[in-house]
């Protein structure tokens, strides 16, 4: 059968669909298990729902690596996942019509945006070091990759002690809402959500390849743009959810959060492609997508220690509106620059 625009888009449609139904539900799960559990009130269940939102990435990332061997699509996605988090928060402010969100939050927040500048930063010279042909620590692995799991591991450790107090504050105002089932009806609820999600992140990438092919669209281009987006869902869905109960510093904890587990993805992305180096084999567009997310998240750090309170033009504060910009600018490098594939 001839692949068609609209048989594919109808493909990345559903994909979408899929990816939100359960990754929604998934949510809602696996909030439930760390409740029932007793660790809903412990940073132990924080990191449960940030995985959980970040899974759809992990799933589309090893699928691309491993098995589609589509190395831009899954570096896309991870950054492209790491610049839709980021505009998130410019989404948020328009939805906080008391004060700007990022004048809400605690300060605390920019331990948690360092380590993610710090992160996307490893990568980046993971990949500069690559088109440079530097070697890597063994085989085709990147010296990026293990420096990014030791950071991850110090950053977590690092936020533990910071993060008691609010995820107890956001666990005493959203109590178990599914309070009716048991713990085993749960997990298997939860089970069969991972599995819609994981095999929607499985079809994904060559749904992305395949709308490369019939838009004429670099797959850097795809990746960033559509595959990131359809796996940014479970974010938006917890980041939006935990404004409206007013757990705002949950809502941007999330988001920096996701961040820091999405760079992690791209380091299991480099341990499971074997076609060669990882880095070396994906776009140096990407160090547009790369360089752009530094640039929000350090926006999001001044922002909370400058708390703006002035809505420009009665939309939004200053970095949200920059967010919005940066978020516009990322677009379009990624489209122009993408095409460059060092293979």
């Amino acid at each position: 059968m001839e692949t068609t625009a609209a048989l594919v888009w109808s493909q990345f449609g559903l994909c979408v669909l899929l990816i939100g139904i359960a990754g929604v539900k998934l949510t809602d799960y696996g909030d439930s298990i760390s409740d029932k559990t007793g660790m809903g009130g412990s940073w132990v269940g924080l990191v449960l729902i940030a995985t959980v939102t970040s899974l759809p990435e992990l799933a589309t990332g090893v699928t691309a690596s491993a098995v589609a061997l589509l190395p831009d699509i899954a570096a896309g996605d991870v950054l492209g996942s790491c610049v839709y988090n980021l505009v998130l928060l410019a989404v948020l402010d328009l939805f906080s019509r008391r004060q700007p969100v990022l004048a809400r939050v605690q300060r605390q927040h920019v331990i948690a945006a360092g380590f993610g500048i710090v992160l996307i930063g490893i990568a980046s010279l993971g990949l500069i070091a690559a088109k440079a042909d530097l070697p890597g620590v063994a085989g085709h692995l990147s010296w990026a990759t293990p420096t990014i799991v030791l950071v991850y591991i110090i950053a977590i450790r690092t936020l533990h002690g910071y993060s008691e107090e609010e995820v107890e504050e956001f666990t005493d105002q959203e109590p178990d809402r599914l309070g009716q089932l048991s713990l085993r009806e749960v997990s298997i609820r939860y089970a069969i959500a991972a599995s819609v999600v994981i095999a929607a992140g499985i079809w994904l990438p060559y749904v992305s390849e395949d709308l490369a092919t019939v838009m004429n669209w670099n797959q850097s281009f795809t990746g960033t743009m559509f595959t990131a987006f359809s796996t940014s869902i479970p974010e938006l869905v917890v980041t939006l959810a935990a404004l409206r109960i007013g757990a705002v510093d949950m809502a941007i904890g999330n988001v920096l959060g996701s961040n820091m587990f999405n760079i992690l993805v791209l380091a299991v992305d480099d341990m499971v492609y074997t076609q060669g180096s990882f880095f070396a084999d994906i776009s140096s567009g990407h160090m547009a997508s790369s360089l752009v997310a530094m640039i929000m998240t350090g926006i999001v750090i001044a922002a909370v220690y400058l708390r703006p309170r002035v809505r420009v033009l009665g939309i939004g504060s200053w970095p949200s509106l920059a967010l919005f910009g940066l978020f516009a600018l990322n677009t379009w490098l990624t489209f122009h620059l993408g095409a460059d594939v060092a293979h």
